[in-house]
């Protein structure tokens, strides 16, 4: 009887542990991941302040990626888990983008201010190294095309600076992993726009049309300043004036300007 009785107890609780049974003989056709994008950051703190921040509070990210000589790659958050990096943000028609991206804090001090200005600090090429490698191991399983690998300062540009102007994008470019403008294609246009600059309205349009939220007004407030900046910061980034220059009109055209196909 106890026999039984423990064999009926055993039964249930391996039950409960497991859940209800699912039948998973057929797989949707109509499926894609939870992950859209890429987000990435610096941690603004040194390395043991970065992992007791990042695992003890509130805020979190799938990966930590340290300034080691050797640097080190942590898995903090599992993929298929929502981490608390993005806070409130936006890229093209997506809001509060937590929930479909993943996650990248970089251990990097950011910048100290000075009598003459922010003073910002550099990657490693040994960090940078371990970065594009982790990277495209997640684009290859996503399937994340490179206009959603991002900066915080792209997806929240009224709050955010991270990753910098001293991160290198450009090489992440040259890896296929972000969308860059086509060198030729910028000095092309820039003799146009050095004659004749377009209006706030134009580059408003262009910004958001690469996926930046900006406001549609005609007008160069602060906000579309910040915006301006935070393109300028990931494309132009020895000038992060906020100003709507003939070099930026320039990168925007670039980027937004579709490919004229040849004639069949």
């Amino acid at each position: 009887m106890k026999t039984l009785l423990a064999a009926l107890l055993i039964a249930l609780l391996t039950g409960c542990a497991t859940g209800p049974a699912i039948d998973r003989t057929y797989s949707a056709k109509g499926q894609s991941s939870r992950v859209k994008f890429v987000i990435l950051h610096y941690t603004a703190i040194n390395l043991p302040q970065s992992i007791k921040v990042l695992t003890e509070q509130t805020v979190s990210s799938h990966y930590l990626l340290t300034d080691e000589a050797v640097p080190i790659v942590y898995g903090l958050v599992d993929e298929t888990r929502q981490s608390n990096h993005a806070g409130v943000s936006n890229w093209k028609n997506y809001t509060l983008l937590n929930g479909s991206s993943i996650g990248i804090e970089i251990v990097n001090p950011g910048f100290t201010e000075s009598p003459t200005g922010r003073v910002w600090y550099p990657f490693p090429q040994a960090q940078v190294d371990r970065l594009v490698g982790l990277l495209k191991d997640i684009v290859q399983r996503h399937n994340i095309p490179p206009e959603n690998i991002l900066g915080h300062s792209d997806i929240a540009p009224q709050r955010k600076q991270d990753p910098g102007p001293l991160f290198p994008w450009d090489q992440l470019a040259r890896h296929g992993l972000v969308l860059w403008p086509d060198a030729a294609k910028v000095a092309a246009a820039r003799p146009v726009y050095d004659l004749m600059l377009p209006d706030v309205a134009w580059f408003q349009a262009r910004l958001a049309t690469v996926g930046y939220a900006v406001p549609q007004t005609g007008l160069l407030d602060e906000a579309t300043r910040n915006v301006i900046a935070a393109f300028q910061m990931k494309y132009r980034p020895l000038a992060i004036d906020g100003a709507p220059d003939a070099e930026t009109a320039a990168l925007l055209d670039a980027l937004t300007t579709p490919a004229v196909k040849p004639a069949a």
